[in-house]
């Protein structure tokens, strides 16, 4: 096969990891082969896609799988999820139909999935292949929901966690999840090819073991990995026995290769690199001036930045203060580099490429300007009591309009998250900032207090731009705090940036996120109850402490411009590998036509 490809690549509606990935993905191939054409389906806004638009990348805009529900960013609504899923499965038929028909209006010739099963299905019901690019798929993310793990938070004594005032954490009962999972399940089963990503956890529709139930692959008693799981992980994929295939619906002729698996290098957006990049010390001060910080906090020898990556953030003052709190971080919590067994630090065959950077567009992600109108948005409540000098909260809302399941993008609303401030600023400072040296740029803070405009961000606080490049900003960073997530933390791995994490832990995808934490980076677990109440200053501090000699580093070689094209060439290495096997694909069919004849 010579012509130019034709890819349908289509893309998980829930959260920007799938989203920047499937991008930078995109970009790389267009850099491989400029010829092909890229068709991005997805239910994430157009914009966030933009830097791989701008190169010549479709857009299409259609409801594709279901999305998990958050009531905070870090807390899964189990039951409402589930009813989310119910209610998309039951249009998947319909779904199905509109996808294949599609397909063939634009004349693919593969589909990419990150990770939308749907995709899955339609190409097998087109008679096209399908290739898998992921670290986790969602039957696994379904299937944890069954696990007997309690996401229930302890306040510290005279404190009142909001994000209790939930509904209860319960399981869901295995017999009511099974036929749903299964769905989800058998149309990854049609994929053909698995692009595993770093960061990854089993991937049961491909290796026979581990299998589903996902709940099964940890201690459900600490919510924590089983030894037996990290090995497989880290086992070289090609010794994995893996399901056979799922012949093609139909009449279409018959697949022609086995299933296999290829270990991807790190999808990331990289810094951007025109006129100066943030590591040199003219694109350091251009970059921390356009957020507003004053140039004599642009030395990173005599200042250290802290950002906090929630979303939605109103930070409003309270009526009175409290002593501090509890300590940050729970047992096993801290994930440095050099803590970790030889065997966990490296996957085997793992290609030696290197990934790729993508532009100044994709900092135009943010959540698409309809939702103030067309979604409820949960108001802010005042302090229930005055013993909180600190509640940083995600809240969020879902949206059910004619049992149709919306994208994350639209599900996700942030609203109310406050840092309720102290009458003594020096007193807050000292629990959220290590010392004086430190300063932090908040992400998606709406405004600055509630009743007005006029009510500025405490000292050494700054708010970074709607649109702010956020690989520029975790470059820039000493430390980044923030939920679990590929996105994140690939960039802090990609940066070197040290990540001070709040758990997910009804994701099952985080057990994954750690041990790539700990072969690559640095990360420390901040309690739910030590964020909200403002105690971030010890596991800030341990952070810097445990990865600041790879971060002078990094920016050393950024400095002199040493390996800034790394990942470009692992991205273009990994788009000629998938590229090849397309291709190889319908050369084995011509060749096969051609002996039967």
């Amino acid at each position: 096969m010579n012509g130019p490809l034709v890819f349908a690549y289509y893309c998980s509606g829930h959260g920007y990891g799938h989203a920047t990935r499937v991008s930078a993905f995109a970009r790389h191939l267009l850099n491989f082969d400029s010829q092909m054409t890229i068709h991005i389906i997805s239910s994430a806004p157009k914009h966030v896609f933009s830097d791989s638009i701008s190169l010549g990348v479709l857009y299409r805009f259609a409801e594709i799988d279901p999305v998990v529900v958050q009531p905070v960013a870090y807390r899964v609504d189990r039951h409402r999820s589930v009813e989310v899923l119910g209610s998309f499965l039951a249009r998947k038929e319909s779904l199905l139909e509109q996808e294949k028909r599609w397909l063939f209006d634009i004349q693919a010739d593969c589909v990419l999935s990150d990770a939308a099963f749907l995709g899955c299905l339609a190409a097998n019901a087109t008679g096209l292949p399908s290739i898998l690019i992921t670290n986790f798929t969602f039957d696994s993310v379904y299937s944890y929901l069954s696990t007997t793990f309690a996401d229930q938070v302890d306040a510290p004594p005279g404190e009142e966690l909001s994000i209790d005032n939930f509904a209860p954490d319960y399981p869901i009962p295995d017999e009511e999840l099974e036929p749903l999972v299964q769905q989800i399940y058998l149309g990854y089963r049609c994929a053909d090819l698995l692009v595993r990503l770093p960061g990854c956890v089993p991937i049961p529709s491909f290796s026979i073991s581990p299998s589903l139930p996902a709940p099964s692959w940890t201690d459900q008693d600490n919510n924590t990995i089983l030894d037996c799981i990290s090995a497989h992980l880290v086992q070289n994929p090609a010794t994995y026995a893996l399901h056979s295939s799922i012949p093609f619906a139909g009449s279409h002729t018959k697949k022609t290769f086995e299933r296999s698996i290829i270990q991807a290098p790190l999808l990331v957006r990289g810094i951007t690199k025109s006129p100066d990049t943030v590591y040199s010390p003219a694109g350091r001060s251009r970059f921390l001036s356009s957020i507003g910080v004053p140039e004599h906090l642009h030395n990173p020898d005599k200042t250290k930045i802290l950002i906090v990556s929630f979303g939605g953030q109103v930070f409003r003052k309270p009526t009175s203060s409290r002593g501090s709190s509890t300590g940050h971080s729970s047992p096993g919590s801290r994930t440095p580099p050099n803590n970790v067994p030889a065997e966990l630090r490296r996957i085997p065959d793992s290609p030696q490429l290197s990934d790729p950077p993508c532009n100044d567009a994709l900092s135009n992600m943010d959540m698409p300007s309809h939702l103030n109108s067309a979604s409820p948005v949960v108001q802010p409540e005042p302090s229930r009591t005055c013993a909180n000098i600190c509640a940083i909260l995600t809240k969020t809302e879902s949206c059910f309009e004619n049992n149709i399941t919306r994208s994350y993008f639209d599900t996700f609303i942030p609203s109310v998250s406050d840092i309720m401030l102290d009458h003594a600023v020096d007193d807050l400072d000292a629990r959220l900032l290590p010392d004086s040296s430190w300063i932090a740029i908040v992400c998606g803070v709406s405004k600055w207090g509630q009743e007005g405009t006029d009510e500025k961000p405490p000292d050494r606080f700054f708010v970074a731009p709607k649109y702010v490049y956020m690989p520029d900003l975790t470059a820039v960073a000493d430390v980044l705090l923030g939920k679990l997530g590929y996105g994140t933390v690939s960039e802090c791995v990609d940066s070197c940036t040290p990540f001070v994490y709040v758990s997910r832990p009804l994701f099952v995808e985080e057990h994954g996120l750690k041990l790539l934490l700990s072969r690559e980076g640095v990360g420390i677990e901040l309690s739910r109850a030590a964020y909200e109440t403002g105690d971030w200053a010890s596991a800030v501090e341990e952070a810097w402490s445990l990865g600041q000699n790879s971060k002078v580093e990094m920016r050393r070689k950024g400095r002199l411009g040493i390996d800034m094209n790394k990942r470009d060439e692992e991205g273009k290495l990994l788009a000629g590998r998938v590229t090849d096997w397309v291709r190889a694909w319908y050369d084995s069919i011509s060749q096969r036509t051609v002996s039967e004849i």
